[in-house]
């Protein structure tokens, strides 16, 4: 990677760009899509009324499907017309919204009860030092609800021009390498589920080891609890 090319200008020019797309469909992934488990999933583990932030929250619908919860809920993203849609959006539901980068969170050590960061660690060029910063802001025994796509997903293909030596910002963080990672960042693994596309069945993936259910994952999500400081 050449001093020219900064990652998370990058990033933030590409969820700009992204940001009316992802609005238009953002209801349909949380309500019925490859994240509708998830609010239910952290309602399992996170007791009503905990302080969670959503660390890229895209248009907030997400961050309103928290506070709908019952949590104390907030909304950071990368993308400042991802942030401005989700102040439009939900203006008068009290929950605040605002630009920030993941490697630099504008927040006090131990802050938050709860963590949810939904396919964003897999995007950054580095998620050890990202992890690390979430973690800085997260309780002791505090949760972290991460969803991390599998070989599957179709955003993948975004990474592709890198064959060509092109500089692109590309998916290189696959599930179990997630875990691992988290493991040896002082997280304890709670809890775990595969999203799979329709195609998969479960008789497809009965009698799997976890690894091999991850790689015909689209996405797989983590529950975690912060276990050093």
């Amino acid at each position: 990677m050449t001093k020219s090319f900064d990652w998370q200008k990058q990033t933030q020019k590409e969820w700009d760009n992204q940001a009316s797309f992802w609005s238009e469909r953002s209801k349909n992934v949380w309500d019925l899509g490859s994240r509708k488990d998830i609010i239910p999933f952290i309602q399992n583990h996170f007791k009503p009324g905990l302080k969670i932030i959503d660390i890229g929250c895209g248009d907030g619908y997400g961050t309103y499907k928290l506070k709908k919860s019952g949590y104390d809920a907030t909304g950071i993203d990368i993308s400042k017309k991802m942030v401005d849609l989700a102040n439009q959006r939900f203006n008068d539901t009290g929950i605040r919204f605002q630009q920030g980068d993941v490697n630099q969170l504008p927040y006090s050590n131990n802050y938050y009860d709860g963590i949810m960061v939904i396919n964003v660690l897999e995007w950054t060029d580095n998620p050890a030092k990202s992890l690390k910063e979430i973690k800085r802001i997260l309780k002791i025994n505090g949760i972290m609800c991460a969803g991390i796509l599998g070989p599957t997903a179709g955003p993948r293909a975004h990474g592709y021009p890198k064959v060509y030596g092109k500089e692109v910002i590309l998916n290189a963080m696959m599930p179990w390498d997630f875990l691992q990672l988290a493991k040896e960042s002082g997280f304890q693994l709670l809890d775990s589920y595969g999203v799979y596309k329709k195609e998969v069945k479960d008789h497809h993936i009965n009698g799997l080891s976890r690894q091999l259910k991850q790689a015909l994952s689209f996405m797989w999500v983590f529950m975690l609890r912060k276990i050093e400081q």
